[in-house]
């Protein structure tokens, strides 16, 4: 007696075709994980080995290593897959250390919350 239903058994077939493939798997919350796929399951749970977190801010990107990463299938917007043979940034794009990428994502989120309250603060206006 199989509990998968039809959904199911299309996405495991779909995604059978990207074992040991390298992957970009994009998450609800904005991450993106690069990895190769070495199993998944029919709720598409998946498991990326050699995973890395991809942060990019701005002009600047660092690749942080994850190891053997297992991914909630409930928490996947989309996975694809990319070519080893091409360049995955624009030639623009600055590699910088752990340590810079995590301050500058700081420094974005504190300007990001500055405005926000600004436009709190000057609601009474009402510029609309």
């Amino acid at each position: 007696m199989s509990w998968a239903g039809p959904d199911e058994i299309l996405l495991s077939t779909s995604l059978a075709g990207f074992l040991d493939k390298k992957l970009i798997v994009l998450l609800r919350d904005g991450r993106k994980l690069l990895g190769t796929l070495c199993s998944f399951d029919q709720f598409a749970n998946v498991v990326l080995q050699g995973a890395c977190e991809r942060v990019i801010v701005g002009e600047q990107y660092c690749d942080v290593p994850l190891g053997l990463y297992v991914i909630r299938g409930e928490n996947v917007v989309l996975i694809g897959e990319l070519d080893r043979e091409k360049d995955e940034l624009p030639a623009h794009m600055t590699c910088v250390s752990e340590a810079e990428i995590r301050k500058a994502e700081k420094a974005e989120k504190e300007a990001r919350d500055l405005k926000g309250t600004m436009r709190k603060r000057m609601e009474f206006l009402d510029f609309d």
